[in-house]
């Protein structure tokens, strides 16, 4: 299981070759910059992302290369473009969104059972919260302390009955991190928004791990080209973090751009999704 300075290692380790691709550090440079031994931090972070730290170098490297932002146009587009079928290896493949109804949510949660916990995942501790029908809430920890995350939720369903059992919610966090080629049964989520904001959070959900898109783009693919606005706050209401993956929406100037649970987390998924991805396409 990783732990907090296991992430906070790798994110800085990701950010250090990030910004000196160009000079290609050596092994022990990427190490002494962590405070860990060559053979310590190249055990760690093969094990954390996946590939070698020579590997992860060699992908960034290439990936600098090339225009980080795909051109704007629908998602199935996006999806063919990077040689993936609509059926198979799409991310919403793999999670089902149920959008609470117009009566559940007039009912302000009355009626309904909500179970939390906090757990340990690759980017660090994660509040889970959930319904008999699926995640309601995922919210990274070390930006809002655990008490308002947990204030928001009951602001949210005053009425519900919230209670703790991290024993219902950890193989639900558990599930969040397995890659999405990976066989298992469908992460389900029971979220609260307005039709607007369900629409664009489906719209997420069909971005493929490791691909990324801006604000005008998904605007565009959601058929309102002049909402890039509307859809960048629907964005930000993302009440599931890494699942409902917003990380992966990008500023049209190819910059990554900020994040709800902080701008260093977003480049470390990214870079944790796409070397993923890159092993896969290559086989």
């Amino acid at each position: 299981m990783s732990t907090m300075a296991d992430y906070e290692r790798m994110a800085k380790a990701i950010t250090f070759v990030v910004e000196r691709a160009d000079e290609q550090p050596s092994l022990a440079q990427i190490a002494e910059h962590v405070h860990l031994s060559p053979w310590h931090f190249q055990r760690l972070f093969s094990r954390w992302v996946g590939v070698t730290p020579k590997r992860f170098l060699q992908t960034v490297t290439l990936e600098r290369s090339k225009p980080l932002l795909l051109e704007p146009g629908s998602l199935l587009d996006v999806s063919q473009e990077l040689g993936l079928s609509s059926g198979s290896r799409l991310y919403d493949h793999y999670v089902t969104l149920e959008a609470v109804t117009p009566g559940e949510h007039r009912s302000r949660g009355q009626g309904l059972n909500i179970v939390y916990g906090t757990h340990l995942t690759p980017f660090g501790r994660i509040f889970v919260a959930a319904t008999a029908r699926g995640i309601c809430r995922a919210a990274f920890l070390d930006y809002v302390p655990l008490e308002q995350t947990l204030a928001d939720l009951k602001a949210h369903w005053p009425l519900a009955e919230v209670s703790e059992d991290a024993s219902v919610t950890a193989p639900l966090a558990s599930q969040m991190f397995v890659p999405s080629g990976t066989e298992h049964k469908p992460l389900s989520l029971h979220v609260s928004g307005s039709n607007f904001q369900v629409m664009v959070w489906r719209a997420l959900l069909r971005i493929p791990p490791g691909a990324v898109v801006s604000y005008s783009g998904l605007a565009a693919g959601l058929g309102r080209p002049t909402a890039s606005r509307a859809v960048a706050s629907a964005v930000a209401a993302n009440p599931v973090a890494f699942v409902i993956p917003c990380h992966r929406v990008i500023q049209k100037s190819g910059a990554l751009g900020g994040y709800r649970w902080g701008p260093a987390r977003k480049q470390t998924m990214y870079w944790w999704e796409r070397v993923r991805a890159q092993t896969e396409e290559t086989g």
